[in-house]
This record gives C-alpha cells, structure tokens and sequence, in this order.
C-alpha cells in the first residue's frame, strides 16, 4: 500500500495543479517521462515545452500546494481497494493512450484485458424496443466473435449492449461518467456490479464525482477512444451517441450505424451517420468484414443462411406458423395483424401465443407483436 501511494500521488498531484489538462498533461509526460520527473523539471524545462504556458509552469514549480487535495483523493481510492491505471503503465488501454487528451489516471474495478480489441455500442437512453431488442443482440453476437463490448452503463442502448455480452458470458466495459461511488443511473447498481466481476468499470473522475451533464460528452471521447470501431444503434439527432461516433471519426476509428424506421425520430441521429459515410450494419458479419482482422474470425456464414441450414435440419421449425409472415421487427398491433392476414381473430390469437412461447415472437404493451431478434 505504501509503494502504491509513493507511486501514484505525483499522478493525482498534476491532476490537481490549474490549468493542466488532459492534452497538456500527455505533452509533459511525454517530454520529461513521468510525472515525478514534470513536478522535479525545473522553470526551464517547462517553459521550453510548447502550450505549457506562464499559469501552468507557476502551478508545477508551487506543487505542494496541491498535494493535500490530491493525498486525500489517492487514500481514498486505496481505501475503496479501487485500481489504477496511469498513461505511462504498460497496462494502459493502447488505443486509448493514442487519442489528443486521454485521461492521465483512470481508476478502475474489474480485470483488465489489452489482447481483446474493443468495440463500442452506444445509443438512446429512450430507445425503442426494436433498439433494445438489437443492441442486445448485436452485442451478444459481436461478443463471441472476439470483440469487448464498451459503452456507459447508461439507460437504454447502453445497458442492453452490457447485457448481451454478459448473457454471452463475455467480457465488457462500462466507462461511467461520475466516480465510481456514485454508480449512474442507481438502478444499474447489479450490471455494475456484474460487469465489475468479469470485466472492468473505467471512471476517470474522482471518486465521489456526481454523474453532472457536463461529465458525459468528456466521458464518450474514452468509450471512443477504446475501440476500434464504434457502433450507434438508436439517436435523435442531437444525442451524445453522435459525440461518440464523431470523436470515433476524429480518432480514424471506423463508424457504424443501424437503420431504423424513417417514422422514428430516434434513428434520425443514425440516418444522419449513414448519410455521412457510416457503414450500414445488418447483422455482426458487416462489423467482421471491416474489422475481422482484430479478431481473426473465420466467417461462419450470414445468419439467415445459418438460420436457413437450421430449420432444414430441424422439421418442426419449417412448421412456421402463418402470422409469422405478417409480422415485422417493429411492433404491429394484433388488429392490423388480422387484417392484413385476412385470418380469424381466434386464429391469429392462438398462433401469436404459440410463436411467443417458442421465443420467436415478442408481445408488447397495448397487443404489439414483433420478431424477435433471433430470428429476424
């Protein structure tokens, strides 16, 4: 514990100094090594490093002032048994360490894991359920294949992209924006701690930081700056999912996009990227043809072909229940069903039932049905 201590206080002293942010402090640390070695540099030393102005080289050669503050943050991530993981630590995330201002200090719970690339999946806090319904689904698939999932624990996409690598019993990473005593949203505290148990929970902030609105646009540069790539599932035009798949484009990380209705306001955001050069996603394979090479998969077919080579092997689901044609991924009330299908009420009625208990089918609030993932 005292080795930690002595080992990372000059790091949350820097942290403190005015004026040192994240882009400056990368310059320091990668002109004098470390940051014992920028708070021993003399006036000369910093001054003739580019960007470090007058304020700055005040507030290094007068650290002490600072090293109250920053004692008491590092006692108290030791006292939590939280990790940390600094900029010049060979366990830093290496893409990460490649962005303009990557967090110098980033504490953490959970494993870190630098051989797995990262893929990021972001969205609406309010999105639809043909949204939910794909981020999960996506994630579980894209998490077999090799990639970890990243994305921030929010409500919505965010917590359906951390569910479908866990129920694939795969890794993920939440990045959070607020410390890591202050889990957000309160009702994610399980996945939190799920995610914590086989993957990791980055925060760059203190402690105790609250999740203020400020924090997150800061927070979506690292889910970006994690991954190779970056998949938006849902967003309205003006969401921090777009920040992410910006910054995403500003990194030379490649960008992806699913369609969604063009009667949704929440895949405007989407259908802007897509307009903007981002590659469509039907399935995970359009992810694996443009990023296979971090992962090495042999393609294993599309999954309606493996969907197809299913069913001819199984007799009972070429048995498949006329309505099941009539229906959609987005959900479509059981009368429009009928009419459409031009069938009995109590026929339509006792095949849905069937196809929601065999898995195939969802049922939605108010007599909505649509397909369900797997088998879309």
């Amino acid at each position: 514990m005292h080795h930690a201590f002595e080992t990372y206080l000059p790091w949350f002293i820097l942290r403190e100094i005015p004026f040192v942010g994240n882009a400056v402090y990368k310059r320091l640390i990668g002109h004098l090594g470390s940051a014992a070695d920028v708070l021993a540099a003399s006036k000369q030393q910093l001054q003739s490093i580019h960007g470090v102005g007058p304020k700055i080289v005040n507030g290094i050669l007068n650290h002490t002032d600072y090293a109250g503050a920053a004692q008491k943050e590092l006692e108290a991530v030791l006292k939590h048994q939280y990790k940390i993981v600094t900029l010049t630590d060979p366990r830093y995330p290496p893409l990460l360490s490649e962005i303009p201002d990557p967090p110098p200090i980033l504490t953490y719970l959970g494993h870190l894991d630098n051989q797995s690339p990262c893929l990021s999946i972001v969205g609406s806090r309010k999105a639809t359920v043909y949204g939910l319904n794909t981020a999960k689904d996506l994630s579980s698939r894209l998490s077999r294949t090799g990639f970890q999932i990243v994305s921030g624990l929010a409500r919505g996409i965010d917590a359906m992209a951390h569910k479908g690598a866990l129920n694939a019993n795969k890794k993920t990473i939440a990045v959070l924006g607020s410390g890591l005593n202050k889990i957000y949203p309160r009702e994610n505290k399980r996945l939190f701690d799920a995610i914590a148990s086989t993957g990791t929970v980055f925060s760059e902030f203190k402690i105790d930081s609250d999740p203020i609105a400020a924090n997150f646009p800061v927070r979506n540069r690292i889910i970006a700056g994690l991954s190779c790539g970056t998949l938006v599932v849902e967003a309205a035009k003006k969401s921090g999912s777009l920040i992410t798949a910006r910054l995403a484009g500003e990194y030379n990380r490649e960008v992806f996009a699913v369609p969604g209705s063009i009667a949704s306001s929440r895949s405007q955001g989407t259908h802007s990227l897509l307009k903007q050069g981002a590659k469509l996603v039907e399935d995970e394979l359009d992810i694996v043809d443009e990023l296979g090479q971090f992962v090495h998969v042999s393609g294993p077919g599309r999954p309606d072909e493996k969907r197809m080579s299913e069913n001819k092997n199984n007799p009972c689901k070429e048995k498949t229940s006329h309505i099941f044609d009539f229906l959609e991924p987005y959900p479509v009330h059981i009368d429009s069903l009928i009419k459409r299908s031009r069938m009995e009420s109590s026929t339509v009625a006792a095949q849905l039932i069937d196809l929601e208990l065999s898995g195939r089918v969802l049922r939605h609030p108010g007599n909505y049905y649509s397909i369900s993932e797997e088998y879309h």
